[in-house]
């Protein structure tokens, strides 16, 4: 008489070498990735420690978190609830969607945009690129060189906001230096001072709350933008 496997054992059969499978990829998905030319993704859901490319962009997918996000030549891109706790490149910009998280940013020569819910523990800097943050929560200061600044829709800055002063005549030889604009809008509020080494055009909303201000005269203004 033939023996019959049943159908549950046959089940519990085939799923056992599924499953071997599945934690060997897991095993071996790697923790960090890089590279010299090429675009890095981060699977959603996963940790990494370390995203590091020198020509190609950096893109972290919803939910995915990484200690360490850099580039030379490309911009850095977190999807909304993702995570990264340093996010450097040099020529491209740094963007975050909503309810994303950073530890600190900086870029040379590009914008730092960041969506609405966001939250940065460190500090937020560029050299050649505007900031932009809304409703964002930032633990540091905010600086920048020849960018603007944009503090927005009740985003608060527990630090200060900093603009140096250019280095070396040459930067601007031949041209008329392009003055930053720095706008706080409705409801925002920088704790720290604000210290602009260069000359600035300041604009605060009659609902926004600042620090002392040095080297610049704030402009008051009501609606959307000044």
């Amino acid at each position: 008489m033939r023996t019959r496997t049943p159908r549950n054992g046959l089940q519990v059969l085939l799923l056992i070498p599924l499953l071997a499978m599945a934690g060997l990829a897991a095993a071996e998905r790697p923790t960090s990735i890089s590279k010299v030319n090429g675009a890095i993704r981060a699977e959603a859901g996963q940790t990494y420690t370390k995203l590091s490319t020198v020509n190609g962009s950096v893109q972290l997918a919803e939910g995915s978190r990484a200690a360490s996000v850099e580039t030379v030549n490309g911009s850095i891109t977190l999807s909304a609830r993702s995570a990264a706790d340093r996010a450097e490149t040099v020529n491209g910009g740094i963007s975050a969607g909503e309810s994303s998280e950073l530890g600190e940013a900086e870029t040379v020569n590009g914008a730092i945009r960041l969506g609405r819910g966001s939250s940065v523990r460190g500090d937020l800097a560029t050299v050649n690129g505007q900031i932009r943050i809304e409703a964002t929560e930032v633990g540091g200061d905010i600086r920048t060189v020849n960018g603007d600044l944009e503090i927005l829709e009740g985003s608060r800055v527990a630090g200060g906001l900093r603009i140096d002063k250019p280095s070396g005549s040459w930067f601007n030889w031949g041209r008329q230096p392009k003055v930053p604009k720095v706008v706080i809008g409705a409801n925002s509020e920088v704790v720290g001072p604000l210290v602009f080494e260069r000359e600035v055009e300041l604009w605060v909303h009659d609902s926004a709350r600042i620090g002392r201000v040095e080297g610049a005269e704030p402009k008051r203004f009501s609606g959307n933008r000044p």
